[in-house]
């Protein structure tokens, strides 16, 4: 596997865990649990008008990215745990005691992990179907967004 593409998955992955992670800890004015379904929703929907148009997608290249955006939320629901769970809470009883609770703590990382291994691989061929689909200027594009680190859509 090429080097840019590892890079790319474990960049991912780290992403996705530490997102997770930060998620647990600061929500940012969107309520206690964090984003509603419905607002996930919605900047799902944002994030394909944006890169779709950004790329000049074709409809069945925006059908891809649909898929990868689906798999990402799928992927976030797995990490975040079972509806009604906060993980702040998971987090705020390691620390309850007097001792930090390593078993529970080793538990909750194995959780986390699981459910990275497990929706993983959906991400990754997500990734790779869309990624397979644009052509030799639109990989150029995306290739430029990862070298600015990010600043491509906006921010930073």
């Amino acid at each position: 596997m090429k080097t840019w593409i590892k890079r790319t998955l474990l960049a991912a992955v780290a992403a996705l865990s530490l997102g997770g992670l930060a998620a647990c800890g600061s929500h940012h004015g969107h309520g206690r649990d964090g984003w509603s379904e419905e607002r996930v929703s919605e900047m799902r929907g944002k994030a394909v008008e944006r890169i779709s148009g950004r790329l000049d997608l074709t409809q069945p290249q925006k059908a891809k990215l649909e898929t990868l955006a689906d798999a990402l939320i799928a992927q976030r629901q797995a990490l975040r745990g079972a509806p009604g769970s906060n993980p702040r809470d998971e987090l705020k009883a390691l620390v309850a005691g007097d001792k930090f609770d390593r078993t529970q703590a080793l538990n909750l990382l194995q959780s986390k992990t699981a459910a990275v291994q497990g929706q993983g691989p959906k991400v990754v061929e997500a990734m790779a179907d869309f990624y397979d689909s644009l052509n030799a200027t639109q990989q150029a594009q995306v290739r430029e967004f990862m070298d600015k680190r990010g600043r491509w859509m906006g921010r930073g």
